[in-house]
Formats: C-alpha cells, structure tokens, sequence
C-alpha cells in the first residue's frame, strides 16, 4: 500500500504504525472545528490541547479552533457541548474529571455524562503537586501535615475548584488524617500560584503550572501525587511514599455532544491520534509532565462509566455536595 507523505500517511508510536485519518463520507470536516478549554489560557491543559489542536489541523485540513470558557471547575465544555441537540463534529472539548463528578454532586444535574455526549479520544492525565511558599516554615510535607493537624482552620489552600480532582484528593487528605483545612477556589492556575506567593493561602494544590517557579526558587514542592517520583524532581516524594496510599493523574480526553456520526467520531479520532503521538506533541507532555494515555473511542465511553461508579462512591463517602 502506497499512501503520500505529504498526507503523513504513517506514524510511529510506540513501535505502531497508525494509518492517515479517516475522512468522513460527507465530506468533513469543510469548516473550522471549535474546541472547548474550560480552563484560561497559560496553563499546561491549554499549552497541551494548543499543540494538539495545531497538529490535527495538519491532518484535517481545517483548523482546530481553541476556544477558553473557564469557571464552574472545568465544566464549560460539558455545559455547552450538553445544550447541543446533536453533535455534527464541528464542536469538541476537554472533559476533565469534574464533568463527570459535578453531576453527582447537585441535586439538579445539567448533563449525564452517559447521555449527553460522545467521546472521541482519551489522551492525558496531570502530575499534581502541593506546593508552599519558599520562606514557609514546611521543608516536608510531613511537617506540613503535623502542622495542619496541630492547628485546625490555619491553613488555606488553592485548588482549581470545588469538585476539582485537587480538592477532592485534598478533602480525603483531611478526612484520613483528622485534618480541618480550607479550601479556596481558584478559576485558574494563575491565580491559585499568585494566592499563595502573596500569603492569602498558605499551599497550592494543582498541576505543574508551578514547576517554574519551584525550579526559580520562589516555591518548595512537598509532595507529588502520581505513581513514581516526577523525572523533574526527583528529589520530592509522592504520597505513596509519606504514607499516603493515593495516586492522582486525573485523566482526560476529547468528546463531542451526543448523536455524533461513527464516520465523523472516526476522522476527529484518527487525526487527534497522529497529532497525540507526534514527537512535536510528546515535547509538550513533556514539558507539562504530562503522561500519554491513550484510549479510543470505545474504550473511552467505557472507562466513563467505570469512572461514574468510582467517583460516585467517594462523592458519597466524603459527602461532597455543590448545593
């Protein structure tokens, strides 16, 4: 089979060779496609979904068109892509996890994560961290935790929002340990670093929108939240390793409204692929340390559904409500 490079027909990931997008019978997509961040710009979900959306481009033949809708913790893309009656493949978004917490956590959902949408590609997850204020009295997370415990209500920290995989991890930190702390909201990683450099929090929970400024010295990472130490800071323990048996990545992917045609859910899905495992991408991950994790179209809508059954199960022990 002889297919064009100019196509960028073949790609090599990981030792497998991915075939050149579909396109669907209809011809799509022959207009720019929108692409929800529920996130502001700057942050590493932004600088990731950029690199994606540039690199699809490529092999779609129109641009991916990013669009920042923030606030409501991450829930924008959900909320506007829910209201859509059908998905024509013009519109997608990043579902983070909260998209499909929020629901569980109100007594007046505006969107089933089962219903309401179709998904298209699984792609990425986070390393989170917490984060002090270079001159704070914590060198460890341990004494960190010793002090928070010791003083209840006397330390705020920042997380990306209320139902936030930040908060929620942080909550169930407290719980486990007899810990009262509060929790400050913030829109977006900007913020959240600003709080707590200026002393209105006192720790900064969040993806690694702070690593520059750890590695600048204005910020000491006590703990990092994934399976193995981050290649970044190799020096800093995860929570497994204070005795703290979680690991925390809160993945997440691509997804369109519901009713999406197969053939159209098949082009976005195969040129978000290439563009996922193209060397210019990997350097962002990178960058971000970020971890690849893909999955396809089926296997994503399934991992939804096991996501809803864990999730509802810790909403509920944690008794986390919206309203």
């Amino acid at each position: 089979m002889t297919i064009t490079t100019s196509r960028r027909a073949l790609l090599a990931a990981g030792g497998t060779l991915l075939a050149a997008p579909a396109v669907a019978q209809s011809g799509f997509p022959s207009r720019p496609i929108r692409l929800i961040v529920p996130w502001p710009p700057g942050g590493s979900t932004d600088g990731q979904l950029r690199s994606l959306a540039d690199l699809a481009t490529r092999h779609l033949g129109q641009p991916v068109i990013i669009e920042n809708r923030s606030g409501v913790s991450g829930t924008m893309a959900a909320q506007i892509m829910a209201a859509e009656q059908r998905g024509d493949g013009y519109l997608v978004g990043q579902m983070p996890i909260t998209a499909f917490r929020v629901p569980m956590m109100t007594s007046r959902p505006g969107w089933d994560p089962m219903k309401d949408f179709t998904y298209v590609i699984h792609l990425t997850g986070y390393l989170f961290g917490v984060v002090v204020k270079a001159d704070s009295p914590w060198q460890t997370w341990q004494e960190f935790m010793a002090y928070a415990k010791a003083n209840p209500g006397k330390i705020a920290y920042g997380s990306p929002g209320v139902g936030s995989t930040l908060h929620i991890t942080m909550e169930r930190i407290a719980a486990e340990n007899g810990i009262e702390w509060l929790h400050v909201p913030f829109r977006g990683g900007a913020d959240n670093i600003q709080a707590v450099l200026s002393g209105q929090t006192q720790a900064n929970a969040d993806s690694t929108g702070w690593a520059p400024l750890v590695e600048a010295g204005q910020l000491r990472l006590l703990v990092t939240w994934g399976e193995n130490r981050a290649a970044r800071f190799p020096n800093v323990p995860t929570l497994r390793e204070v005795g703290i048996n979680i690991v925390s990545a809160s993945p997440y992917g691509l997804a369109g409204p519901k009713g999406m045609d197969p053939g159209v859910v098949r082009a976005l899905h195969d040129a978000f692929k290439a563009a996922l495992y193209d060397p210019a991408h990997a350097e962002v991950l990178a960058r971000y340390d970020m971890p690849l994790i893909y999955k396809n179209s089926a296997d994503y809508t399934s991992y939804v559904g096991q996501v809803m059954e864990e999730e509802g199960t810790m909403i509920r022990r944690l008794n986390l409500r919206m309203n």
